[in-house]
Order: structure tokens, then C-alpha cells, then sequence
């Protein structure tokens, strides 16, 4: 069997942590922030977890990690 290769566009955007949970970063933060408000703005600096409904998907992507 051929090795598996990791996808390395995911790899940039997705961490796994120590327990096997997949962290990704949000979207909507690159412009259009002047309307935005800066909770709201704060709120999008955190890191989340990865929807369970998407969890297949991007362990496809990531077979080594």
C-alpha cells in the first residue's frame, strides 16, 4: 500500500489537539470590520472546534494527524 498523503491546504487550517479534537480558526475577519463590532471582532479571534457533522470530512483530509 502506497503511504497517505496529508491534504496540505487543511493542514494549514486545521490543528489537532492533544485529545484528538480538530481546532479551526473563524471566517469573516479579513475586511468589512468597520461595521462590525469589536466584541464581535474579539469573539472571532478565538480558535473553535470543528462540527461533528464536519469531523469525517476533514479526518479524510488529515489521515496522519
Amino acid at each position: 500500500m502506497p503511504k497517505l498523503k496529508t491534504n496540505r491546504g487543511a493542514a494549514k487550517r486545521f490543528k489537532v489537539t492533544g485529545s484528538g479534537k480538530v481546532m479551526r480558526n473563524n471566517s469573516h475577519r479579513r475586511h468589512i470590520l468597520t461595521k462590525k463590532t469589536t466584541k464581535h471582532k474579539r469573539d472571532l479571534r478565538q480558535s473553535k472546534l470543528v462540527s461533528n457533522a464536519d469531523l469525517p470530512s476533514v479526518r479524510k483530509l488529515l489521515p496522519n494527524r
